[in-house]
């Protein structure tokens, strides 16, 4: 896993969710597909707000003030951190990771966007020397570490694009 592809990748992510957004009506974007799945709002509010907790979960193991653990990681996360990819099928969201997930205008989308971005750049820079021991806890992976963080961040962050392409073909039918 390597901190710098994994922030590449992030960033190169972040610029289709740039293009898209400058691309999209106000009326497009808060459009539910009528399967009743999240909006393009609903997504970008989900996947800024529990980016920028996951980047929070990274200062955590930054700056010392995780959980002290040497136990390897657990064993579907490490599936997921290796192979970029969820498991196939839909997977809920923890109820309190959903519930981040609002409708919101492109503007906020936008400031999200830029917190994010500019949150990633500063929290990068750090993760090279937090202790590889110092983990904080994931709602469904458990225990991960800043750069397993990243790592998680970098594959949800991708897997929504899947989504965004679904809801443009939903919206087009």
């Amino acid at each position: 896993m390597s901190l710098e592809r994994s922030y590449q990748s992030l960033l190169n992510a972040v610029v289709v969710y740039e293009n898209l957004l400058e691309e999209i009506s106000e009326e497009v974007f808060q459009k539910n597909p009528e399967d009743e799945s999240w909006s393009y709002s609903e997504t970008y509010s989900h996947i800024f707000s529990s980016g920028l907790l996951s980047l929070t979960a990274i200062q955590t193991c930054i700056e010392g003030k995780g959980i002290i653990s040497r136990k390897p990681i657990f064993w579907a996360a490490r599936l997921i951190l290796f192979f970029g990819t969820f498991p196939p099928g839909k997977i809920k969201a923890p109820k309190r990771i959903a519930a981040l997930a609002k409708k919101i205008t492109k503007k906020e989308a936008e400031d999200l966007l830029v917190k994010f971005k500019t949150k990633l750049a500063e929290t990068q820079e750090q993760i090279q020397s937090a202790d590889p021991n110092q983990k904080v806890e994931h709602p469904r992976l458990k225990l991960l570490n800043a750069l397993q963080w990243l790592r998680f961040i970098e594959v949800h962050t991708l897997h929504h694009i899947k989504q965004l392409k679904r809801i443009k073909k939903a919206i087009a039918h």
